[in-house]
């Protein structure tokens, strides 16, 4: 009777396992850096002036670079959640 009690008050080691790994976390921080430098390759090239366009929208950096790190972000995060835990 006494074993059992103290059987049962003892936590379960598997009761505090975390969802993810070290390796895991470790590349869902790297993906939200890479996610966060491709939302500030985004920013920018307004013009100082309203009555003015500017044609700095619509450069290379805004429309290509950008949104290929944000996805490369991405994908960093869907690898991150679907990587096995060791």
């Amino acid at each position: 009777m006494a074993t059992e009690k103290k059987q049962a008050k003892t936590p379960d080691k598997k009761m505090f396992d975390f969802a993810f790994g070290r390796k895991n976390y470790i590349l869902m921080i790297a993906g939200i850096v890479i996610l966060g430098i491709g939302y500030l390759l985004m920013t920018g090239g307004g013009s100082d002036d309203p009555s003015k366009f500017s044609y700095d929208l619509f450069n290379t950096r805004r429309l290509v670079i950008a949104p290929l790190v944000i996805l490369a972000g991405i994908i960093v995060e869907i690898v991150a959640i679907m990587k096995k835990p060791e």
